[in-house]
């Protein structure tokens, strides 16, 4: 299997030579800047998207306007599952929170081409169900564990994904993912950098101390990677 591969995505970095190639001329680059919706809630999802870098958001908008996120995806996955699972839309909004680049695909060539005798089709499968792990994390999460402890594992994830010690990243953002209020964030991110685990300015978090990162987080964040982690160590045996 050739190192250069043109994408940065797990799931297209792990299909043979061949399958990646024949799926190349239906995939687009495009950049996702800060912000970016890629789907809004019922509305029809007209591509799906590998991310190669940066943080996409899945977000639940209540009837009065709060938000909450429900799962994050970064590299090692697919934005657009509704595609494979054979629904046309999703309740959710679905935003670029650290801007970063994807290859997309229009969904009715996704349909078309990723079909049940597929590697993607399997791969993906299985990324469903670690995503539905995390969904089911984040829900125990939100309930149980506090703002800190959240907190860690949001700027862990988001570590991960991005690749770099520093990223964009406002407290009103991060209130708005953590479903808390922006007081909080505030209280936990001057705790933190006492603390020496980050470094906190101008809408940029830089990470200081990893290991002290980890350590401050809940056991979340732990199941989620292994979750993930899995998913990518057994590909060999598909």
């Amino acid at each position: 299997m050739p190192q250069d591969r043109s994408t940065q995505n797990k799931l297209l970095s792990a299909l043979s030579e061949g399958e990646y190639e024949r799926l190349v001329p239906y995939l687009e680059f495009v950049s996702l800047p800060f912000k970016q919706v890629l789907y809004e809630p019922n509305q029809p999802i007209e591509y799906v998207y590998f991310p190669n870098s940066g943080v996409i958001s899945m977000v639940t908008i209540t009837e009065d306007g709060e938000t909450v996120e429900a799962a994050t995806t970064g590299n090692e996955g697919m934005v657009g599952l509704a595609v494979l699972l054979g629904v046309e839309q999703s309740p959710l909004q679905v935003i670029a929170q650290v801007a970063g680049d994807a290859l997309r695909m229009r969904s009715e060539v996704f349909r078309r081409e990723v079909t049940p005798d597929s590697l993607l089709y399997t791969l993906l499968l299985r990324y469903t169900q670690a995503l539905i792990s995390q969904l089911s994390q984040t829900v125990a999460c939100n309930r149980l564990h506090s703002v800190e402890e959240r907190c860690c594992r949001w700027l862990l994830l988001c570590h991960d994904r991005v690749g770099a010690q520093e990223f964009f990243l406002t407290q009103e953002l991060l209130s708005q993912m953590l479903g808390v209020r922006r007081a909080s964030v505030s209280v936990v991110a001057a705790i933190l950098q006492k603390a020496g685990l980050i470094r906190y300015t101008r809408g940029k978090v830089r990470i200081l101390d990893r290991q002290g990162l980890e350590a401050a987080s809940c056991e979340c964040y732990r199941v989620v990677k292994t979750e993930f982690d899995r998913l990518f160590s057994e590909t060999d045996n598909i």
